[in-house]
């Protein structure tokens, strides 16, 4: 069974998010199919369920959300990729941490196919070149269903991340432009970093 892919374009975060909740409980009754969707947000600040506000003193004008998914404030806009597959995990017969790893490793095998080393760091979600954050992660799982999923800093201006503390880990964040030296458009690494998700479980691929 294969996921379709599509892709979004520019989304406004608000109506993104209903629309991943509304898809997801589809998924759980059995109404719809999985799917990977990918979008680029207007400029917002997320926190997870805990509602950890991470912003400094130092403020930019850009909405601040508490969302439904794990992990607390970071940023999303412009030159940044959302990857947000909608996944039936538990009919896959995978735990939350099999499928997080999954999804890291897919964001890992995208970036090496551009010659970018991504690596997971111990106890931090997401993707990491050394002690700077490439992809950051933010998963929920209701019903058996995960959904939200990563973002990969393309192209971001960096004023957005210097406000707050990212994730609560006092790290940095990197652009992939900063070390790559074949950039691809957003659109077209969206599709390849689709194709390169194996969401593997009971011998079912996306």
């Amino acid at each position: 069974m294969n996921a379709p892919f599509e892709w979004l374009g520019r989304q406004d975060y608000q109506p993104m998010w209903e629309r991943l909740k509304h898809h997801a409980d589809l998924v759980a009754l059995g109404h719809a199919d999985e799917v990977v969707w990918a979008c680029e947000h207007e400029h917002i600040y997320t926190t997870g369920r805990r509602g950890i506000d991470n912003r400094l003193e130092y403020q930019v004008s850009v909405p601040w959300v508490v969302s439904d998914r794990g992990g607390e404030t970071t940023y999303h806009g412009t030159g940044q990729l959302m990857l947000y597959p909608i996944i039936h995990i538990r009919a896959r017969g995978l735990g939350v941490r099999q499928y997080i790893y999954q999804l890291e490793q897919s964001a890992i095998d995208v970036l090496a196919d551009y010659g970018v080393k991504g690596e997971r760091k111990d106890g931090f979600p997401g993707v990491w070149l050394g002690e700077r954050k490439i992809a950051a992660m933010g998963v929920r799982v209701a019903k058996g269903v995960a959904y939200h999923g990563m973002a990969l800093n393309m192209n971001v201006d960096m004023k957005y991340f210097h406000a707050i503390n990212p994730c609560g880990t006092g790290m940095a964040a990197i652009n992939m432009q900063d070390v790559c030296d074949n950039m691809p458009d957003m659109k077209t690494l969206a599709a390849h970093w689709a194709v390169k998700m194996s969401i593997q479980g009971r011998n079912i691929h996306v």
